[in-house]
């Protein structure tokens, strides 16, 4: 495969994957807003556009990367959240099948309901929120019609730095920049965390060893909100000198009142039956991270 056009790339994932694919490839991104000199502008909701698009560029692999991601703004707009989550991929299969292309497609731990510890590639779904339950409806859509696809499901995302991580990391350091001397971290939440780029090298080893199906891909380690907190303070020397305070998810109910699970902790099982496991730990991800995002911002 030479060409590839990645939708919804405006993001912290989008901003790898480009990285990672025009090193190597032809690539094309385009995301709603182009707010990078690398991005086309293209609302993939628009289905006539979005086919145009891609066939346009000739591509030899769709990989549909976009999403709405906050659980909250899709507990408020479900409409919304159906439309660019769920009906938006029905339009990449469909584009997908007709050039007789691959489907690459993000997936979320978000789709389970954290009742068990751990969740492996063949556990069964049973989302909570909106936002997960467009992203399995998406799932089975694509297992369903789909010629060609590759699934893949992401943990606690880190990537995309200051401008573009929405996420826990730059959360913590925001805070810790505004000069905060105590911290209340959720000691409820587990999880796997997901480093964007080793997401990316992923997905194309995938790609190019012709492995299709739906696989979970996160970083190495078990671990928890507490624990990827105190990582980050153990990397500014600041373990002991601010305050934890550990708090039920409850605490934050007026701000996050979506339902999220418990555990999203993924095991990537079919990674490691094919022997095709990249992921690295999530400590040796945290630290690459901080290191070229966040080095010296707190000096």
């Amino acid at each position: 495969m030479k060409k590839f056009y990645i939708a919804g790339s405006g993001g912290m994932l989008g901003d790898a994957f480009y990285n990672v694919f025009s090193n190597k490839f032809i690539t094309k991104c385009s995301d709603k807003i182009a707010n990078e000199n690398w991005l086309t502008e293209l609302d993939f909701t628009n289905y006539e556009n979005y086919k145009l698009e891609v066939e346009n560029f000739g591509s030899d692999c769709l990989i549909h990367l976009g999403a709405m991601t906050n659980l909250e703004e899709c507990e408020f707009n479900p409409d919304q959240t159906y439309l660019n989550n769920t009906k938006s991929v029905e339009y990449a299969v469909k584009i997908s099948n007709d050039m007789n292309i691959p489907l690459v497609f993000i997936s979320t731990a978000g789709i389970f309901d954290g009742n068990k510890d751990t969740y492996d590639d063949f556990d069964t779904p049973n989302p909570l929120s909106h936002y997960g339950k467009s992203k399995f409806l998406s799932e089975n859509y694509i297992e369903k019609y789909s010629n060609n696809y590759l699934i893949c499901r992401a943990g606690w995302m880190m990537g995309g730095g200051k401008k573009k991580d929405k996420k826990f990391v730059n959360k913590i350091i925001s805070q810790l920049l505004d000069g905060k001397s105590e911290l209340n971290i959720v000691s409820d939440k587990n999880g796997t965390p997901t480093y964007t780029y080793d997401f990316a090298e992923q997905v194309l080893l995938l790609l190019k060893k012709n492995i299709r199906g739906k696989f979970n891909v996160v970083c190495e380690g078990l671990t928890s909100r507490i624990d990827v907190c105190m990582e980050i303070l153990d990397y500014y020397n600041l373990r002991g000198k601010i305050k934890i305070n550990k708090v039920n998810s409850d605490f934050f109910i007026d701000t996050y009142f979506a339902k999220r699970p418990i555990s999203e902790r993924l095991i990537n099982s079919k990674l490691n039956s094919f022997s095709l496991n990249i992921m690295r730990n999530w400590k040796i991800c945290l630290q690459e991270y901080l290191d070229k995002e966040f080095k010296d911002i707190l000096k």
